[in-house]
């Protein structure tokens, strides 16, 4: 509900707790190229942006700190990364770490890292509150820790959110934090914790940039993504409707707005910012500058799935009380209450800083109607891809 709070300072599904008595990493003996440390692979954004990262780095090698129960395939997704990008090769370490550890499992030495790129994190909305303070929070306290231990430190990249406003009313600034807002969920409050501590680490001389994607969705021209959920859902639940689909619509349609991106959007954005010495230190919204309303966003995902959509408006708190109470309404709608909150989203994000690095090299999402019936087709034709995290 909007009246969960930030939890007091109390992992991730790419961070792992390493055996005691392993043998220590080979990462010190193998080369002294520059280190570039990475959290949150074999995720999706993480595969997706370790590649890039190295080619726009010649120089450079990776570590990737990976959960053990993922290791088998954190190696298969990297051997299909190198296969596809040979120049891959022989640079990427992936090591077993643990970011609720405070030492991330001993393995990763300090010297050598320059970089560090920290995408671990829960992306649940119905993720419970102990898993989200342990990997949210406390990892990314332990993460900043070790970036004070390491005297070569050039940045860390931190990829937050935009939903830290929560339940924010009005235009949300990328300067903007602690603005007195609620939250819809733990997911929210414990990654406004997280940049919270981020802030402080920064303040006290760690150089770090911090990247707050909106919705991340999948690429742009093929709609591929590793997660349905989100706006997903919604498309989902058009799919299984009758030509004419009588569509639940809470709070005000034609006021509330959707922000999605692409992933491509954000890899690309990551990669031009992340190289741009001006760049270090901000914090940059990587949302759509003018995103369509919840109303405009559901006409063009019954277009592209060939549904009419008829609406059946209700209040916010009733629509949440029946999904969760009634017998029959999630299982009709395959929305759940976590997902209800963002039809009625009240906070508007300004992207100016981000616009005014990216634009010029023209990295823009793409507008909506380009975007939503490539999402269509896409969970059309992969009904398979699930919508849970990986924890």
């Amino acid at each position: 509900s909007a009246a969960v709070r930030p939890a007091p300072r109390s992992p991730d599904p790419c961070s792992v707790r390493l055996t005691r008595g392993r043998p220590p990493s080979n990462l010190g003996r193998m080369d002294t190229s520059p280190v570039l440390l990475i959290t949150g692979f074999p995720g999706f954004l993480g595969s997706r942006l370790l590649p890039g990262l190295l080619e726009d780095r010649p120089d450079t090698r990776a570590v990737a700190l990976v959960q053990p129960s993922w290791m088998e395939f954190a190696r298969a997704r990297l051997a299909t990364l190198s296969r596809n990008r040979p120049e891959l090769d022989g640079r990427v370490e992936l090591v077993p770490g643990d970011i609720t550890d405070p030492d991330l499992g001993g393995a990763v030495p300090t010297a050598g890292v320059r970089e560090i790129v920290h995408l671990a994190a829960v992306y649940d909305l119905a993720v419970e509150r102990g898993l989200a303070e342990r990997v949210n929070v406390r990892g990314t306290e332990h993460v900043l820790a070790f970036a004070g231990r390491c005297d070569g430190l050039v940045c860390l990249h931190y990829m937050s959110t935009c939903y830290v406003s929560g339940r924010y009313e009005g235009v949300f600034r990328e300067q903007d934090l602690d603005v007195g807002q609620r939250f819809n969920n733990h997911y929210e409050a414990t990654k406004f914790e997280a940049e919270v501590a981020v802030r402080r680490a920064a303040d006290e001389g760690l150089p770090v940039t911090v990247y707050r994607p909106s919705i991340v969705v999948g690429e742009r021209t093929s709609g591929r993504t590793d997660k349905a959920d989100g706006p997903y859902r919604v498309i989902r639940f058009l799919l299984r409707q009758p030509r004419v689909a009588l569509t639940p619509l809470p709070g005000d349609p034609d006021r509330r707005q959707v922000n999605i991106v692409p992933v491509d959007y954000v890899e690309d954005a990551v990669r031009r910012i992340s190289r741009l010495p001006e760049a270090r230190g901000g914090t940059y919204q990587l949302a759509d500058p003018a995103p369509p309303t919840i109303r405009e966003f559901l006409s063009l995902l019954a277009e592209a799935t060939g549904r009419r959509v008829v609406p059946l408006r209700l209040p916010p708190g009733l629509a949440r009380w029946a999904t969760r109470f009634v017998p029959g309404v999630r299982r009709w709608t395959g929305i759940d209450e976590h997902t209800l909150a963002y039809f009625d989203h009240p906070t508007r994000y300004d992207t100016a800083r981000a616009r005014a690095l990216l634009e010029p090299a023209g990295i823009r999402p793409p507008a909506p109607q380009e975007l939503a019936p490539v999402l269509v087709e896409f969970l059309r034709t992969h009904p398979e891809v699930a919508d849970r995290p990986m924890v």
